[in-house]
């Protein structure tokens, strides 16, 4: 993975140079930012400038065997853990990233590292009840594999990807090793949800913080690509729509319906009709239909809420001319607009923060939205 195989991100590229050609390297890092951004792949890729024996022209040479072999995922000083698990794990069975590397391999080269958590524990098929999760026996393997001496490097490599799936007990040991660290050894914490990780922890990475990309390097994407003449105008409405996310970039323009956007638009429509009409009882049935999916399809749910909820109150402020919506949202999000004001949307999505907070916490789903649903439904309720 070389700089120049990353789109955009051409400020933060050059300060990743500058300070590895300065010799100014924090032996505990945490690059953070949402996945589409590319933090992993940014990550590769200063690992990989880093071990480089022919740098030139501010990137790898992409030829030299550490080169090679980190392209590959597969240099003996390199390391990853992510969070695993696995249907039918029999009691006290340890599951570790080692066990599925030739999944990881498959899907960053696959995806030029651009990839979701959902997308991970799909291809785990950990389907609607587990969860992914590094655990202390990991960070057990962590400390084994550090401790032996580099094999060709110069530094030993750790990339952590998602850290904020490390239960407390993998968190304070990952916090003990970034406290006395191992001479020449490299800590890389790839994460989207920095909030989640222990403050302590936090303190002793230096951050890289991954920004959202520009809507024309998304534009730059679709140059090249084969079809009919490319519509300037939608591309901008694609790019604006995707927020500066790879991965929400390839949904939108991958030339079918993306499901699980769907199912969150459906299931946002049906909450506001039902709330509007006080409809106590279909809510419950709501929060229990909600309460089935996976906790990354209900933190998605929610995200695309928020979304929908402020791209209305905007309609409702009369600034429809910069919003990002089309299709079946605008039209209900131009319907809904009138009932989102300044009365009640930030209780709204205070509403939906503290969900994100509790599903990211294991609590209860059911309880979690039925809560959720009656709090919604009184604040629109109010509004007829």
């Amino acid at each position: 993975m070389r700089f120049r195989d990353i789109t955009g991100q051409e400020e933060l590229k050059a300060h990743l140079v500058r300070s590895i050609d300065s010799g100014r390297i924090s032996h505990a890092q945490l690059f953070t930012g949402v996945a589409g951004a590319g933090t992993l792949p940014m990550a590769i890729a200063y690992v990989q400038y880093l071990n480089c024996t022919n740098r030139h022209d501010g990137d790898s040479c992409g030829e030299c065997p550490s080169c090679r072999k980190i392209a590959a995922l597969a240099h003996p000083d390199l390391h990853f853990v992510f969070p695993v698990n696995k249907q039918g794990k029999k009691s006290g069975e340890v599951v570790r990233s080692d066990d599925f590397i030739e999944d990881w391999r498959e899907i960053v080269e696959s995806t030029g590292g651009y990839f979701s958590a959902q997308e991970w524990f799909d291809r785990l098929d950990l389907g609607k009840t587990l969860k992914g999760m590094i655990s202390a026996k990991e960070t057990d393997e962590i400390i084994r594999k550090l401790s032996f001496k580099s094999f060709e490097a110069e530094y030993k490599t750790m990339i952590i990807w998602l850290p904020e799936t490390m239960n407390e007990e993998a968190a304070n040991k990952i916090l003990k090793i970034l406290e006395e660290p191992w001479d020449k050894t490299l800590f890389i914490l790839v994460t989207e949800r920095a909030d989640r990780l222990l403050q302590t922890i936090i303190s002793r990475t230096q951050e890289v913080a991954v920004p959202r990309l520009k809507n024309e390097d998304l534009m730059a994407l679709a140059q090249g690509s084969e079809g009919s003449a490319i519509d300037l105008q939608q591309l901008l409405n694609t790019a604006r729509l995707a927020a500066g996310d790879v991965i929400e970039w390839r949904r939108l323009t991958g030339g079918g319906e993306d499901a699980m956007r769907k199912e969150a638009f459906d299931l946002f429509c049906s909450l506001m009709r039902l709330s509007y009409n006080d409809k106590h009882l279909e809510l419950m049935d709501w929060a229990d239909e909600v309460a089935q999916l996976s906790r990354e399809q209900q933190r998605s749910m929610l995200l695309h809420a928020a979304r929908l909820l402020r791209e209305s109150y905007m309609l409702h402020a009369g600034l429809g001319g910069i919003s990002y919506l089309w299709g079946a949202e605008a039209d209900f999000c131009n319907k809904f607009a009138p009932f989102i004001g300044n009365q009640n949307v930030e209780f709204i999505l205070d509403q939906i923060e503290l969900a994100m907070r509790q599903v990211s916490q294991n609590g209860n789903s059911r309880i979690i939205f039925t809560h959720f649903a009656l709090a919604v439904s009184k604040t629109i309720n109010r509004l007829k």
